[in-house]
Formats: C-alpha cells, structure tokens, sequence
C-alpha cells in the first residue's frame, strides 16, 4: 500500500502533536497543515512541509487521504467535521460525551451523502477507553463500569473555559477521587454519583476589566462541563499560568467489577500515565488515521467510530507479522 497522505486542520498543540507523531510513521505521510490564520504566521516544525489557508479546502481537490481535524469539541468540531465530511475522509476527537449521538447523526449525513469515510470521537477517551468499556461489558455482563480521569489536563474543557468572555488563558484539571478509586478496587461495587468521582480544579488568567465573579459562574454552572462536578475556580496571574501550568499531562483508569456465574468478583483495569495529553492523543489520532484509509479504499462511507474499526487495520504490520509477533 502506498503512503497515506494526511492533512492537519488547525495547529495547536493538537495539531502540533499529529505532525510529530507522523515522524513516527513510515507509511504515512503529512502534506500539508490547513490554519484559518494567516499562513505566514504559522511556523511549523517540518522543513518543507506546506502551510495553507483553510480556504483551500473547500475545493474538495487537496492532496490527500485523509484529514484530521484538530479544533476544540466546545464549537469547532460540531462545525467542521460535518462540512469537511463532505469533501474528505475526516477523524476528529470529538470528546462532549452527551452530544455523541447528535454529532454522529450530522457527520454521518455528510459522510454517507458524500461517499467519504469519517471516524468521530477518536483518541484516549472516547477512544480507546470506549474500547475497553466495550470488552469489559462483553467479558463480565454481570457487573458494573466505572472511568476515573486524572489527575490532569482536560483540553476540551481548558479549550471551553478560554472561550468565556473575559478569559485571557486557562487550564482545567481533572482530578479523580481517592477514596471512590479505591472502594471500587475493593470489589464493593460502589454507586457513584458523577460529583462523587471526581474533582475539577480551574487555573484562569482574566483579561484586563474581566468580572471575576461571573466568569467562575459561568465556569461552575457550564452545562456538560463542570455543572455537575465540585469545581474549584482560582485565578492567577499570566506570569504564574506560564511557570507553573505549561504542561499538559493527563491519564485515567477503566475498571469493570464483576462476578463470574459462580460468584467470583473479577476486577479489569485499564491505565494511562501521560506525560503530554494531546500528544499521545494525536498518536491515536493517527493509528486511527491509517485504518479510515483502508475502510475508505474498501467503499466503506459514513460516519464510524472506534467501535466500527477493525484493530488489525491500526497496525502498519500486516496480517502474518502481527499473528507472529503481537498475538
């Protein structure tokens, strides 16, 4: 098979992310970076790679495979992925996890209607902790789920707090609950309400003449964000923000508690320790990038998601290769 050749659309650090993990793939191969900047201020990291305007996209005749859309889940995806659906084979990251149905419906509309294959809600999680929620359902049906974020950098939820008016930067961290972690590890079973779970902490930087006191309303009350979660708001200064909450690191677990038909209890755990958020979700975002052109060059059209895709279609390696040293 040839090279896949992939297009970025916006570059922040998600975008930033998939053009270094690209680096890490020979059969793949970048074209271009797509910005709705100003392409001469866009410097990216690849001698030689091609920066255009986003704009260019709209012919539906650019050069490549597929395209991975790296905008913020809070408005810029539920936008874009279906329109860019029509023109080209997409993956997105799409991470509101109430608003999955509606997003599938409208991209799959524009996938199917364009004979385009486009994958939603890609990355760690929805992803690949979707994935593992799916196997621990099918393995221990008689049981109960639980997904602990943290501790943090949520991007979608920084990206949603940054578009508040009044908001100059800001990072929100996920911090999940001890205690709730370890009774489900205990095998007790727990039920656990979302607020018990988890705790999400707030690091704004406000623009000068910002109301403070409606900003962190606004924060606090933001319907799938943080309106059912202890949120804590503190507001620090742009010189703080830089030295202290540069990084990006996040993780979390999956646990499935179940029992046996025997009345075993049976625990599967999932983790992730990251030391940079959106550059191993641009690593999934890739993999995944590779599978949507061997769907797309087999007919398969519309909308997926990683449930629909096939785990050997991830690998470069082909069959043989991974029965002999993977399985």
């Amino acid at each position: 098979m040839s090279k896949v050749r992939l297009g970025i659309l916006g570059y922040g650090n998600l975008g930033k992310g998939v053009e270094l993990a690209v680096r890490q793939n020979d059969d793949i191969e970048l074209v271009a970076v797509y910005s709705r900047r100003d392409p001469a201020s866009v410097k990216v990291a690849t001698e030689g790679l091609a920066v255009k305007p986003a704009a260019a996209l709209e012919s539906g005749d650019e050069p490549i495979d597929v395209l991975i859309l790296c905008g913020g889940s809070a408005t810029d995806l539920p936008e874009q992925t279906p329109h860019y659906a029509a023109l080209y084979n997409v993956v997105d990251s799409f991470d509101t996890h109430a608003n999955i149905p509606t997003h599938f419906a409208a991209v799959d509309a524009a996938a199917a209607g364009a004979g385009k294959t486009a994958l939603i809600s890609c990355g760690w999680d929805p992803g690949l902790f979707s994935l593992n929620r799916l196997m621990g359902n099918c393995i221990l049906p008689q049981g109960a789920d639980y997904t602990f974020w943290g501790r943090g950098v949520s991007q979608g939820h920084s990206d949603a707090v940054r578009r508040i008016e009044g908001v100059a930067d800001a990072k929100q961290y996920t911090i999940p609950v001890e205690s709730a972690l370890e009774a489900v590890r205990s095998g007790a079973n727990p039920e656990l309400t979302t607020r018990e779970k988890h705790l999400r902490e707030c690091f704004v930087v406000l623009k000068e003449g910002a109301d403070a006191a409606e900003v962190e309303r606004q924060i606090v009350t933001m319907p799938n964000y943080f309106d059912e979660y202890d949120t804590t708001v503190h507001f620090i200064s742009q010189e703080e923000f830089d030295r202290d909450h540069s990084a990006m690191p996040h993780g979390g677990f999956v646990l499935r508690s179940g029992q046996s038909a025997s009345g075993k209890n049976m625990l599967i755990e999932y983790s992730l320790k990251l030391d940079s958020n959106p550059e191993f979700t641009s690593c999934v975002l890739v993999a995944y990038a590779r599978a949507v052109a061997r769907m797309a060059a087999e007919g398969k059209t519309g909308a997926l998601t990683v449930f629909d895709v096939p785990p050997a279609y991830l690998s470069a390696l082909d069959g043989a290769e991974l029965r002999a040293h993977l399985l």
